[in-house]
């Protein structure tokens, strides 16, 4: 009894710090993401620094902060949910695209969006897929034959090759706009654009996808050859 009661305690403790590290965390990230807006719209007309930038820029301190205080090792701050990205964050990011979007435009081009956007997603999916598989299986025979390339063998599984592929597939097209002009190149724009928001709808459709498949019984040799 006084066992069992012991297991309870200590894994209510644990409960409760990895509730509290949540919490903490989740609050960094808000005051972050904050503090990137702001500094991002004061240095709006800057012609050296733009929101992408600073953002970049506040995140890699940050981190720089947190593992120098933490002594150089792995901080939980610095473990981020990937549900509370891909199920609260990142919806609101596309359909606020969706929403600025102009509807005449992206109707007008929309069989080319969704050409760049969906199947162009679709082929680098495949071919960045494919290309790391391969390189996985010749480097076992490149890592015997040249001494300089033994430590190049990765030794990944075939869901980790797909999951490769869905998320370098995605593009990010943020600094291309910051360079269009939407009054200028109004097609071009519109184009940019909507690629931007399909593309990213299918890589996480994608990788969601990858992730729920049972590949464990696959192998990456005899998947290929087939």
């Amino acid at each position: 009894m006084g066992f069992g009661s012991a297991t309870m305690l200590e894994t209510a403790n644990t409960l409760s710090t990895s509730d509290h590290l949540s919490v903490i965390s989740i609050t960094l990230f808000v005051t972050l993401l904050c503090a990137c807006i702001v500094i991002g719209h004061l240095l709006e007309e800057n012609r050296w620094m733009n929101e992408s930038i600073t953002a970049l820029v506040i995140g890699v301190s940050t981190g720089v902060v947190i593992l120098l205080i933490s002594g150089g090792q792995s901080s939980r701050l610095l473990v981020f949910s990937e549900d509370l990205f891909f199920i609260y964050l990142l919806p609101p990011i596309i359909f606020n695209a969706g929403f600025q979007v102009k509807k005449k435009q992206f109707f007008r081009n929309f069989s080319t969006i969704i050409l760049f956007g969906a199947l162009g997603t679709l082929i680098s999916f495949i071919v960045i897929s494919l290309g790391t598989a391969f390189y996985s299986i010749y480097s076992k025979w490149l890592c015997c034959a040249i001494a300089a390339f033994r430590n190049l063998d990765i030794g990944l599984a075939i869901g980790d090759y797909l999951a490769i592929g869905a998320i370098f597939a995605a593009t990010d097209s943020v600094c291309t706009l910051q360079v269009l002009s939407q009054d200028e190149t109004p097609l071009l724009y519109s184009l940019v654009f909507g690629e931007g928001v399909v593309n990213d709808a299918t890589s996480v459709v994608l990788f969601n996808a990858v992730q729920n498949f049972d590949l464990s019984h696959i192998n990456t040799a005899v998947a290929l050859k087939l």
